[in-house]
């Protein structure tokens, strides 16, 4: 049986940790940001946790299960 591609888009948007955990990237962080404050853009540095609705959706697409 073949090998199971990773979709491309999708090993650019999570990031997988030890543990087996799915982060991604705070929306409304690409353009604008002269606009927002100082706090707001603070918080978009940090990723955060895949919500547990799409968790399996997303580890489908990387190819991990």
């Amino acid at each position: 049986m073949p090998k199971q591609k990773t979709n491309s888009g999708a090993k650019k948007k999570f990031k997988v940790t030890g543990s087996g955990k799915l982060l991604r990237r705070t929306a409304n962080q690409s353009h604008n940001l002269e606009h927002k404050p100082a706090k707001q853009k603070r918080r978009f540095s940090k990723f955060r946790p895949v919500a547990k609705a799409n968790e399996r959706a997303a580890k489908r697409l990387l190819g991990e299960g």
